[in-house]
């Protein structure tokens, strides 16, 4: 499953409030890249590997692999990927140049 299929399969209502997901659900997907969001569990939390890498157009393409031994719903695994894309929570400034930089495709290919 791609992170665009896990966003498309989830109630959108319950992330209503969710900035990064709305504009994830709005992103028109860009093939091109081979790379795989990875998840495991890391010290008793959920850690996610690749979701910083390239474009947020790149991003939803990416299949998701998850580690065989980690139970985790669909909401949960989202959650995890939507707090580590959003760089664990960040302040208006912050937020501000986030969305400066992934979505100037340009910028995001060079920088990620």
């Amino acid at each position: 499953m791609t992170l665009r299929e896990l966003i498309l399969s989830v109630d959108s209502e319950q992330y209503s409030d969710s900035p990064l997901y709305q504009k994830l659900r709005e992103t028109k997907p860009e093939y091109g890249s081979n790379r795989r969001i990875l998840v495991k569990l890391l010290n008793g939390d959920i850690a996610v590997v690749n979701a910083h890498v390239g474009s947020l157009a790149d991003i939803i393409t990416y299949p998701i692999d998850v580690e065989p031994d980690l139970k985790v719903s669909k909401v949960q695994l989202l959650d995890a990927i939507l707090h580590e894309i959003s760089s664990n929570g960040f302040n208006e400034s912050e937020e501000a140049d986030f969305w400066s930089e992934m979505t100037n495709l340009q910028k995001a290919k060079i920088i990620r």
